[in-house]
């Protein structure tokens, strides 16, 4: 579970400069951005480094960015969850347990020829990375290095992929329904929808994460930041009151995942 709080400290982590709240103001940004795939669904990041604590910390940053991730700790376990995962990009340790993470850019590249690599590498092996890029990597950060950094190298290298759209700013769209995040209106199929604060800011999470499932616990920290006390029928009632705005007489977009969450989905 993603238990990531944008409050949280980066103490403890390996390779890491700057503060989780700097981490979480790049974020945000970035969030405004809207940068998704193609096809409107989250981006996806494969984590491969055998520290856990860094791969935690990266995974958690790149989740409040709205991503969907996956980790591994060794070349083999990426290689093995790239097949099934399909990444569009890989933060990628180059120096791993079993072998380099050159290798693992190479069979992963054979099977997913337009994945992004952004290479992590000590600060003092300049030969690790003229390697990387020479073998082919897009690009590299030194440790110990900032969130903020990779962040803005990740979005860097899906823009120049061509892997991913964004959305104009402040205009956030799930199927027939949008939401003019300036004026703090939602419309679906051209009706104006009255929300309260609470109900708008419930929905622009769901939105920045369309088909994403998102657990109650998740909601809580991004929506009350826990002032409820984790309450999970807190959401559960304010996910009723969207329901009975956004769905009622129509297609249903909001949707239960039973024992895990609510999912905004277009509808199929």
């Amino acid at each position: 579970m993603d238990n990531y709080s944008p409050a949280s400290g980066a103490a403890g982590a390996p390779g890491v400069s700057g503060s989780m709240a700097q981490a979480s103001s790049a974020s945000a940004s970035g969030r405004d951005a809207g940068i998704q795939r193609a096809d409107g669904t989250p981006v996806r990041v494969l984590v491969v480094d055998d520290e856990p604590s860094l791969a935690e910390l990266l995974a958690s940053v790149l989740r409040y960015e709205g991503w969907t991730v996956r980790s591994a700790g060794n070349g083999a376990d990426a290689v093995r969850t790239a097949r099934e995962f399909k990444p569009d990009a890989v933060v990628l340790d180059i120096m791993l347990p079993d072998f380099s993470g050159i290798e693992v850019m190479r069979r992963l590249r054979a099977e997913i020829p337009q994945v992004c690599v952004l290479f992590l590498t000590a600060r003092d092996a300049v030969e690790d990375r003229v390697a990387g890029i020479t073998a082919g990597g897009d690009d590299y950060v030194t440790k110990p290095f900032s969130l903020e950094e990779v962040l803005a190298r990740l979005r860097g290298l899906l823009r120049r992929a061509n892997l991913t759209r964004v959305h104009t700013e402040g205009l956030l769209a799930v199927g027939d329904l949008t939401m003019d995040e300036d004026a703090r209106e939602v419309c679906r199929d051209g009706d104006l929808i009255d929300l309260t604060a609470t109900e708008f800011e419930l929905l622009r999470f769901l939105m920045r994460n369309p088909r994403r499932v998102l657990s109650k616990a998740q909601i809580l920290d991004r929506v009350w930041n826990y002032d409820f006390g984790g309450q999970a029928h807190v959401v559960e009632l304010y996910i009723s009151y969207l329901r009975k705005k956004i769905d009622a007489g129509r297609v249903p977009l909001i949707h239960t995942v039973r024992g895990v969450g609510y999912v905004l989905k277009p509808a199929s």
